[in-house]
């Protein structure tokens, strides 16, 4: 009895002692950790990752959305360009898919608002799945999906219903719980003494006025290259970036803020993956961006914070559900 009182007593110090580590959350700092996911229909989210892993979507039965956006590589496909149908090349490099809810829009051109208008756009992309819509809603007609839409929705499969379930999963796709964010919420001991180093600089030398938020980027757009242009010339015409969709002089060579969520699992970069490293890209964007020159000692403090913002993947490795 005595042995088991003496137990308990030091587990209760030790729970003293935890809680008298972590202080109190740290405030107005320019990233916030990830929020919690909105509420959504368990069936409608099993539903969407099904779709979303399944090549059934694309013209010829060889792509799906996982293809570009493997879970198991942190969402990305590590190309520079995206492959899609027969081999075709996309202009741009693929984003991750963790942390898209968290985005103020959707593509690195932001031509999407929303992530049901990002789901529906690959699948009649030439370069991407190829489809057109009557023909996939008629392969979804006569599969077992039929069945689950009208268990789900109360009606058949409409592009509409297959955007809405897609998009209901990638809402799901988020990476909470980071060591940084443990940090953010009082942890003193989540990071490293170099991390909280390598933060302090990223802020100092204003990586932090774009790159901000639960997602570390992705809520504003800005022009790339301020301090001369890092892209090709003459430019490819992804490189014009929002000018693209608004015709507006003003939006050339402006893109999405990308988040840094994931940055260090995701290379290459920027939106033609054309830097292999992330102490390369952050070289360029001290150049281009900021008009300034970052010693490679701060590089790779900056590194080291960065290896604390992703946190924990919700979804599984990709493979087929039960």
């Amino acid at each position: 009895m005595q042995g088991w009182r003496t137990g308990l007593a030091a587990a209760a110090l030790l729970l003293l002692a935890a809680a008298a580590w972590a202080g109190p959350p740290r405030r107005y700092e320019p990233i916030s950790p990830i929020p919690a996911p909105p509420p959504e229909n368990p069936a409608r989210v099993a539903l969407g990752r099904q779709l979303f892993l399944d090549p059934l979507l694309s013209r010829d039965g060889s792509v799906s959305c996982g293809s570009c956006h493997n879970l198991a590589m942190a969402g990305i496909d590590g190309l520079p360009h995206a492959i899609g149908i027969g081999g075709a090349e996309e202009p741009v490099n693929t984003p991750t898919v963790y942390n898209a809810a968290l985005n103020l829009a959707q593509f690195w051109d932001g031509r999407a608002d929303s992530l049901e208008e990002q789901a529906g756009g690959p699948v009649t992309n030439p370069r991407e799945m190829g489809s057109r819509w009557p023909e996939v809603i008629a392969r979804l007609e006569h599969s077992p999906y039929r069945a689950a839409f009208q268990r789900i929705d109360g009606g058949p499969p409409t592009p509409r219903r297959v955007e809405e379930a897609i998009a209901s999963f990638e809402r799901t796709l988020l990476t909470p719980d980071s060591p940084f964010d443990r940090w953010l919420k009082g942890d003193d001991s989540a990071i490293s003494p170099e991390a909280a180093q390598g933060y302090a600089l990223f802020k100092s030398y204003g990586c932090s006025s774009c790159h901000q938020g639960a997602n570390v980027g992705g809520n504003m757009f800005q022009r790339f290259g301020f301090y001369g242009h890092p892209l090709s010339q003459p430019p490819h015409p992804a490189d014009l970036g929002r000018y693209a969709i608004t015709g507006q002089p003003d939006d050339r060579y402006v893109f999405k803020v990308p988040s840094l969520r994931l940055a260090v699992l995701t290379p290459p970069y920027f939106h033609d993956g054309s830097v292999p490293d992330l102490a390369t890209a952050i070289r360029l964007m001290g150049r281009y961006q900021l008009g300034r020159a970052i010693p490679d000692g701060d590089i790779t403090l900056i590194i080291r914070f960065l290896d604390t913002l992703p946190g924990n993947m919700t979804a599984d490795d990709g493979g087929p559900r039960p």
